[in-house]
C-alpha cells in the first residue's frame, strides 16, 4: 500500500509512530496477508508535485492500493479547482492503470475561503470518485476537525491525540480494499 499525501499524512508536528499512517500499519501487521505501507507523504506537497512524483513510486513499489491524500495545500493557496481535478485525475489514472485500487482522501476548507471554493472543493472529491470509480472519503479531519483538543494551535494538523480519529476515518472506506 502506497500513501501519498501532504502533511496531514507525514505526521507534521507530531512523532512519526503517532501519525495515522503508522497506527494504520500497525493495524495491518495483525491481519492476513499482512500488508506493507510506504508512506510517500511530504509536508507541503501539493497535487502537482504528487502528480510528478507519482509514476516512479508506482514504478518502484508496485502498490496494490494507492490512498491518495492531496489537495488540501491546493485549496489553501486558491489553486483553481480545475487544476487540482486535472492532477488528481491523472493520479486515479496512473494508479489504475498499474492495477492499483484508490481510496481518495477529501479535505475541507477553513470557512474564510467562501462558499463558491469551498463546495466545489467538495464536489472534485466527490466527482472523481464517481467518475473513476475510486472509494472516497470526503473529510479527512471528519469529527476532529472541530475539536481544539485533538488538533494542534494551527486549527490545520491534527495532535496525536486525534489520529486515531483520523485512522478511524479512513478505515471504513479502505477496508474493503483490502479483500
Amino acid at each position: 500500500m502506497l500513501v501519498l499525501g501532504d502533511s496531514l499524512s507525514a505526521a507534521h508536528n507530531i512523532a512519526t509512530e503517532q501519525g495515522w499512517v503508522h497506527l494504520l500499519e500497525a493495524r495491518l501487521s495483525s491481519m492476513e496477508p499482512t500488508w506493507r505501507v510506504i508512506n510517500a507523504s511530504i509536508s507541503g506537497e501539493t497535487s502537482l508535485s504528487g502528480r510528478n512524483r507519482l509514476p516512479a513510486l508506482l514504478e518502484k513499489y508496485k502498490p496494490a492500493v494507492l490512498v491518495l491524500e492531496l489537495g488540501a495545500n491546493d485549496g489553501l493557496r486558491g489553486l483553481p479547482l480545475p487544476a487540482l481535478r486535472e492532477n488528481l485525475a491523472t493520479m486515479i489514472d496512473l494508479a489504475q492503470k498499474s492495477g492499483a485500487r484508490v481510496l481518495l482522501l477529501g479535505i475541507e476548507l477553513p470557512v474564510n475561503y467562501g462558499p463558491q471554493y469551498r463546495d466545489g472543493l467538495r464536489a472534485v472529491y466527490r466527482e472523481l470518485s464517481q467518475q473513476k470509480r475510486t472509494a472516497l472519503v470526503p473529510f479527512l479531519l471528519d469529527g476532529v476537525a472541530l475539536d481544539p483538543s485533538r488538533m494542534q494551535d494551527d486549527g490545520l494538523h491534527p495532535t496525536a491525540a486525534g489520529e486515531p480519529g483520523v485512522l478511524d476515518n479512513v478505515w471504513p472506506s479502505l477496508q474493503p480494499l483490502l479483500r
